[in-house]
């Protein structure tokens, strides 16, 4: 899943950056309002957070954009703790969520995971359920029936998001897009390659090949 972070404090993006990264989450920072108005719906993401104290542009005004445009992706967003109108504001504006600072960088993991999978009409549960499969997000691991399955990285990002788009016909660009942050080289064979480990893992019945089309997960209700 790739996320845009707008967030002008450099500690505090640095930190939330590595602890995205570490769930799987393909991060892109901006710092400055006017690149996240065009950043935002110029790239595929699948969820923004949103700092509304920004420069160049304040983040209020670039949801309001946003939302003016069409865009649709959810938006969760940063504000100070005393700000309780620009939380109101916010939600006025079209944000999904908000988190006031100082907040623990698991909270917004939990809150992240809980968008995505309103997003995609999931149940937000302790395990991601889908045909047969239990994916347990923090512990990037996958249970089928009783067996425990141990995933590389890449297995994990790209199962997670097979998983929230179930019955989905997928191409390799799609899951590139998704699956990479816009400064990763990106190779459309890798996605193969983590495909065939995931058949040997799961099963071949669940991941069905189109040819020159891409990918459909059979976890289909």
């Amino acid at each position: 899943m790739r996320l845009l972070l707008v967030e002008d404090s450099v500690p505090l993006a640095d930190e939330l950056t590595a602890s995205l990264a570490r769930q799987g989450y393909a991060v892109d920072w901006l710092a400055d309002g006017r690149d996240a108005d065009y950043q935002g719906t110029s790239e595929p993401y699948d969820l923004m957070v949103l700092d509304l104290g920004l420069p160049g542009k304040p983040g209020l005004e670039v949801l309001r954009d946003w939302r003016a445009r069409g865009l649709a992706t959810p938006v969760l967003i940063l504000t100070a703790r005393d700000s309780w109108a620009e939380r109101i504001e916010g939600l006025k504006a079209g944000a999904d969520d908000y988190l006031t600072k100082p907040f623990h960088p698991e909270e917004l993991l939990l809150r992240i995971q809980a968008l995505l999978r309103r997003a995609h009409g999931i149940a937000n549960q302790p395990l991601l359920q889908v045909g047969g499969l239990a994916l347990d997000e923090a512990r990037q691991r996958c249970r089928k029936g009783d067996e425990d399955i141990e995933l590389t990285a890449g297995e994990f990002r790209l199962l997670r998001y097979f998983m929230l788009h179930p019955g989905q016909l997928l191409s390799k660009t799609q899951l590139t897009e998704h699956l990479y942050d816009g400064e990763t080289e990106r190779d459309s064979n890798v996605i193969e390659v983590h495909v065939n480990r995931l058949r040997g893992k799961l099963g071949r019945e669940l991941i069905e090949t189109r040819r020159g089309q891409g990918y459909r997960f059979g976890g289909a209700s």
